[in-house]
């Protein structure tokens, strides 16, 4: 049995204000209609899989589920991380829980935020793979480099493995090189990008993992030990997971182990960790711009250009980075756009919120986009999903005002019950239990005007709620 392992736990700074700490990169369709999430599992039509078992952050788990619900997708578990540690105890949590439900199966681990340009030919890679996989080797993928990128680890491949074809043995992996090395890698030919994608079984990623880093070993395990379903997610305990410290595979494992093998992969391949690549990822115009949304430019080269939600016109602009978002705007040379991490921080150290949402908020019910604020007042547009209902709740500090914009609402205010139909409206007064439903077949759309003392979404006492956040906040 081959289960794709999809690693889905990363924040999102480098390419902010587009990704977000909450709504990080592969949650968001960066390139083409799919998010790179959705992309990196239609990418395995091509293998003989089980149903995929993805690793998440607690804040991105309804993201993640709804997002693989909306391609067909069920996947066997969605593991909790309740914090980021790296991918050497993500892939141990994987490989845990694909023993405890299938015995000893392959994992082909994946990275959710990774673009692919070929899918048969990354198909055709893994199936080379499989052998040497089966056979108790570690393999990882390693993609022929057509640019010196300095942005990325190398793979120094070895001789060819003796009983397995098109697999070779790992003589070095190397840090990300100056442009001169990065150079010298490319003409050598010996030298592959190293992708982060690995094959192997389950029981032989464990018993390296113990051989090599037995401290995460032993911490995923007792993690794992009093693991609990809740509702489509499997959570590990918090506790025994953040004693873990963390690794990436390579360091904990692959750069130690003498059973790392490599499959050269040779298609189009970007981890998207820049806006030069995701610009070099996408189509460009004849002056090698790309364009997003509502875009006007003149007299602009090699740059990157995204609108959201209004006009953005660019006049002799050459290689740069223009994002316009609802509450944000980043302009910046390309060639220091790598320096958003800073940017980023300095938004988190004043207090701000911008770094962690978008003004859209998406939540399991629907979502929320804060329209307009002022002293004691908040106005947000509400969509709730057919069929979709909002926690039983109770606010200390505001009142709110409700108005049905489109749709039909089932209003629970204390002890009465009724319906809402367009352009009805009705009052929440402070303290009162209240909860939103949508009893019909087509979205609610409702506008909500906050007003009180404090206005801020930690201001709410859950009593009931479907998705299981009941003494949340979130």
């Amino acid at each position: 049995m081959l289960i794709p392992v999809i690693l889905s736990g990363g924040s999102g700074t480098r390419l902010w204000p587009l990704s977000r700490e909450l709504y990080p990169k592969q949650l968001l369709p960066l390139v083409g209609n799919d998010t790179m999430l959705q992309a990196t599992v239609r990418r395995l039509a091509g293998l003989e899989t089980a149903a995929p078992l993805a690793v998440c952050n607690e804040a991105h788990r309804f993201l993640v589920a709804e997002q693989l619900r909306a391609i067909g997708q069920v996947p066997q578990a969605i593991l909790l991380e309740p914090a980021g540690r790296n991918t050497a105890p993500a892939i141990a949590l994987a490989a845990l829980a694909a023993r405890a439900g299938a015995g000893d199966p392959l994992l082909l681990v994946l990275p959710a935020d990774h673009v692919v340009g070929d899918a048969a030919g990354f198909c055709a890679a893994v199936k080379a793979a499989l052998p040497a996989a089966e056979s108790g080797r570690l393999v990882t993928f390693g993609v022929l480099p057509d640019t010196p990128e300095t942005g990325y680890g190398y793979i120094r491949r070895g001789v060819p493995l003796a009983d397995v074809t098109g697999v070779h043995a790992i003589a070095a992996f190397v840090e990300k090189p100056d442009a001169q090395r990065a150079a010298a890698f490319l003409d050598s030919g010996e030298y592959l990008w190293n992708s982060g994608m690995f094959l192997f079984r389950a029981s032989r990623y464990l018993e390296e993992l113990r051989k090599y880093a037995p401290d995460i070993a032993a911490a995923c395990v007792a993690a794992f030990a009093t693991a609990r379903r809740d509702l489509d997610f499997t959570r590990v305990d918090e506790q025994a997971f953040l004693a873990c410290r963390g690794e990436s595979i390579d360091y904990a494992v692959m750069e130690k182990t003498d059973a790392a093998a490599v499959v050269p992969l040779e298609v189009e391949w970007s981890d998207v960790g820049s806006w030069s690549s995701l610009r070099a990822a996408l189509p460009a115009d004849a002056a090698g711009n790309v364009t997003h949304g509502d875009v006007l430019v003149e007299d602009c080269a090699g740059s990157y250009i995204h609108a959201e939600s209004r006009l953005v016109a660019a006049i002799g602009l050459r290689n740069h980075v223009v994002v316009e978002t609802k509450d944000a705007v980043l302009v910046a040379p390309m060639e220091q756009a790598q320096d958003v991490k800073t940017l980023v921080a300095r938004i988190k150290s004043q207090g701000r919120s911008e770094h962690l949402l978008h003004r859209e908020v998406l939540r399991p019910w629907g979502s929320y986009d804060s329209i307009d604020a002022g002293e004691r007042f908040q106005v947000k547009r509400l969509m709730v999903k057919p069929g979709a209902t909002l926690s039983l709740q109770l606010h200390h500090h505001r009142a709110e005002h409700w108005i049905v914009v489109s749709g039909t609402a089932r209003i629970t205010r204390g002890d009465e019950v009724f319906l809402l139909e367009e352009n009805q409206s009705t009052y929440i007064p402070i303290g009162a239990k209240h909860r939103i439903e949508n009893p019909g077949k087509i979205p609610l759309h409702m506008i909500e005007v906050q007003s009180g003392s404090y206005l801020g979404e930690d201001d709410i006492v859950r009593f009931e709620d479907a998705y299981g956040r009941e003494g949340t906040n979130t």
